[in-house]
């Protein structure tokens, strides 16, 4: 480790620390990409952590919508049909899968499969 990369982590903040952990994390998962990386209409696989979690009807059909962060960046997941999946929650480690899109400039996966990772010390 260099002076310069010893000097950046003393005077880090709080949410710097815990996104070069979320990177981190998110490199250790094999075949994963990082969010800042996704580009449109790919087929991609990311590993993060669950943010928020908002149950938000869609043209009148219930919507559960979650915004996953890996330290690069956020991509909001969106299940149409569903008010809640069990272990879907805010703190959550999770993997997924899906068809990558962009929403009123948002990078956005719909009914991505997943797959609950454990949190630390679990």
């Amino acid at each position: 480790m260099t002076l310069k990369e010893r000097m950046r982590k003393v005077v880090a903040s709080q949410a710097e620390i815990e996104a070069d952990e979320e990177r981190a994390d998110a490199l250790r998962s094999v075949g994963c990409t990082p969010v800042e990386k996704l580009t449109n209409r790919t087929r991609a696989s990311v590993s993060g952590v669950i943010r928020s979690v908002v149950l938000r009807p869609r043209e009148g059909v219930p919507a559960l919508e979650a915004e996953l962060y890996d330290g690069s960046g956020t991509l909001d997941l969106v299940w149409l049909g569903r008010r809640e999946i069990a272990g879907i929650a805010p703190g959550r480690r999770v993997r997924i899968e899906g068809l990558v899109c962009q929403v009123d400039g948002r990078r956005t996966v719909f009914n991505p499969k997943y797959e609950l990772r454990p949190r630390p010390g679990e």
